[in-house]
């Protein structure tokens, strides 16, 4: 038998118990087990308490006692999940920090951390080494591997990654696809939507079947407060554009690769803002001076 750091005991009786406690000791401490000598000798009974697993009572001194029954506790979680027919690659790589709903047929790559409270649907794949927090993955959605995820809402057989991030206030519609390197923030984009390539969409309403090019952001802070773009449906953003809001796109709109919009584009119409393109005959590339 030994002290876990735990017991019960009747009120009155460990109030009486502790009043009486003495630190006549080398060390001059209060030890709360003396309290189990007093309960004898008033003919208390004492009893231990079986403990079916002995890592629930063990104690931590160091930090590596921490992190080892860190691991345990994961170890426990993933047996959990794995035995509700959640498919883990490996349940020794596997990191749950709140609280996470499955459905079925999801498959959990390694190096996953979920935080917070996380529902995924039926069918959702989430790819090695990402970071989910407070977010609801719909039915169908592949999360690739190295994205990071938090307050978000992803729509059912949406495709985000890799290397995407999502933060707070993002909703992707269904069949919406993010792609490598691209951010969005406090934005809403419907059904098809696509953002494949180093783009950023913050505070942005952005239609059905958008196809935003490479390197296209929303210009939505002015250095004091944010603004809001909105994007109609159909609406088809170049590559390398810029949209200083507030703006609006209407639907059906292609905007030019390389404009910086800072006028509303009407439905149907191609805006185009950059500067005229110079070809200089018989120009000379500069060359370095040779050393003396």
């Amino acid at each position: 038998e030994v002290y876990t750091g735990m017991m019960a005991a009747p009120t009155a009786a460990l109030r009486r118990w502790v009043a009486a406690l003495r630190n006549d000791n080398a060390q001059r401490e209060y030890y709360l087990t003396d309290i189990v000598a007093m309960a004898v000798a008033e003919g208390v009974p004492v009893v231990a308490q079986p403990v079916a697993d002995e890592t629930e009572v063990l104690g931590v001194n160091s930090p590596l006692q921490l992190a080892e029954l860190e691991r345990r506790l994961q170890r426990l979680q993933a047996e959990a999940l794995m035995d509700a027919g959640v498919r883990l690659a490996d349940p020794a790589r596997f990191d749950l920090r709140g609280t996470l709903h499955c459905g079925p047929d999801v498959e959990i790559d390694v190096g996953v951390v979920f935080e917070g409270t996380v529902t995924l649907g039926a069918g959702v794949r989430i790819g090695a080494h990402c970071v989910i927090r407070d977010a609801d993955i719909a039915a169908g959605a592949v999360i690739h591997p190295f994205c990071h995820v938090e307050g978000a809402a992803v729509g059912p057989g949406a495709l985000v990654g890799p290397y995407a991030r999502l933060r707070p206030g993002a909703e992707l519609g269904a069949e919406v696809h993010i792609g490598n390197f691209v951010e969005v923030k406090n934005s809403r984009l419907a059904d098809g939507a696509k953002a494949n390539h180093l783009a950023y969409l913050g505070d942005a309403t952005v239609g059905a079947r958008v196809n935003v090019g490479a390197g296209s952001i929303t210009a939505n802070y002015d250095g004091a407060n944010k603004h809001r773009t909105a994007i109609g449906d159909d609406v088809h953003i170049g590559s390398n554009c810029v949209l200083v809001a507030p703006v609006t796109v209407g639907a059906g709109a292609t905007v030019g690769g390389g404009s910086t919009i800072t006028d509303d584009v009407p439905a149907g119409t191609l805006a185009v803002a950059r500067g005229r393109q110079r070809v200089i005959e018989g120009w000379k590339r500069p060359v370095k001076a040779k050393k003396s």
